[in-house]
């Protein structure tokens, strides 16, 4: 049964506020959630779904900045939920939230659209960080986080097997050797920092370097660069 509470609907903030959408079907831990972000500056909790297909119509109505969205839930599960959202509201960005050790799909929501993921267990200052990263346009989660959780749980997801041997993959050709080169450090888990160690370049050129590659692929984050290495077969889980 559908279960959903609004607050502070409307067409979108005229100020810097960050606008929030819970969707958990959990009712405790999303009281805790809104516990948590309503005790931040900048933050407002706009509405609580209980199932994705709830959450889908809130995120249609309220147009929220970020949706925390659990993975499992009745009827609409939070992959397809995010899925549609990111289709259909792509300035409403999307945390997946997860138990990691259980929701083995998690990395599903990151091929449908989400800007990374949270464990639910994970500290209120960096579930606050996390939200303001991510309206801010970027990802919260580490490459390194990532390249751990393609190598658990990527090979035994539907859509995800090994392209077939005859050549690169055409996206990866609108790449320079370099941008490539990025792609596949990215990819292996190396923040910028290290990359720019690697490459003996600075930080600064490995940013405009990752930026490029981002812009060329047509892919919003780091996220997603590291997502399609591993379905393209640039990076292979070990």
């Amino acid at each position: 049964m559908t279960e959903t509470t609004t607050v502070g609907a409307g067409t979108g903030p005229a100020t810097a506020t960050i606008r929030v959408l819970l969707a958990d079907d959990q009712a405790l831990l999303r009281m805790g959630f809104r516990m948590v972000l309503d005790g931040e500056d900048g933050i407002e909790v706009v509405g609580e779904a209980a199932d994705g297909a709830s959450a889908v119509q809130m995120a249609a109505a309220l147009r929220p900045d970020v949706v925390l969205m659990d993975v499992r839930m009745p009827g609409m599960n939070g992959l397809e939920a995010t899925a549609t959202i990111a289709a259909e509201h792509p300035d409403s960005r999307v945390l997946i939230l997860t138990t990691f050790d259980v929701d083995e799909y998690a990395f599903a929501g990151l091929r449908a659209g989400a800007s990374g993921f949270l464990l639910k267990d994970t500290r209120p200052a960096d579930l606050v960080q996390a939200i303001r990263t991510v309206a801010a346009g970027d990802a919260v989660v580490s490459p390194r986080i990532t390249r751990r959780m393609l190598e658990l749980f990527g090979p035994h997801l539907p859509g995800t097997d090994a392209p077939t041997p005859g050549g690169p993959d055409p996206r990866l050709e609108r790449l320079t050797a370099r941008e490539l080169e990025v792609l596949t450090l990215v990819a292996e888990g190396l923040s910028n920092a290290e990359i720019a160690g690697r490459l003996f370049v600075s930080e600064t050129t490995v940013k405009t370097h990752v930026g490029n590659l981002l812009g060329k692929l047509e892919l919003r984050d780091r996220v997603q660069a590291v997502v399609l290495a591993y379905e393209t077969g640039l990076v292979r889980p070990s």
